[in-house]
């Protein structure tokens, strides 16, 4: 493995995702989870993300809108809190499911919207509708 990709995907991985949660799940890896968590660092954030020709918030869009079309909403909900650390507004969250109702079918719109709306709401993110 590419020491360098490592280094900087953890530290694009953590800026992301968060310190917390990315130390957890390498510190709960395994004998047989390690060898992909370090991979996955390596690849996806070193490779992907370490490419600076995306910034990391058009890339955290691009990633809800694929996420969001094969429907693993587990992955959405983190890369959803990833994408808000990456300074994605409510707005912009919203307009990225209105696309994926549009392309990937009202169902998939439906689990994004409710995935969406309890992320935003552990960030204070909704404003008051009432009124």
């Amino acid at each position: 493995m590419d020491d360098k990709l490592f280094e900087t995907g953890l530290e694009q991985r953590k800026t992301t995702l968060g310190a917390e949660y990315v130390e957890k799940n390498l510190a709960s890896a395994d004998a047989l989870t390690r060898p992909f968590q370090e991979a996955m660092t390596a690849w996806c954030w070193g490779f992907g993300w370490g490419d600076d020709v995306i910034d990391a918030k058009t890339r955290s869009m691009m990633n809800l809108s694929m996420i969001g079309a094969l429907g693993k909403m587990t992955e959405w909900e983190i890369h959803c809190r990833g994408a808000i650390n990456n300074g994605v507004s409510m707005e912009e969250i919203r307009a990225i499911i209105h696309v994926i109702g549009i392309y990937c079918g009202v169902p998939q719109s439906l689990e994004c919207f409710r995935v969406a709306r309890k992320v935003l709401e552990e960030n204070d993110m909704i404003p008051d509708s009432a009124g």
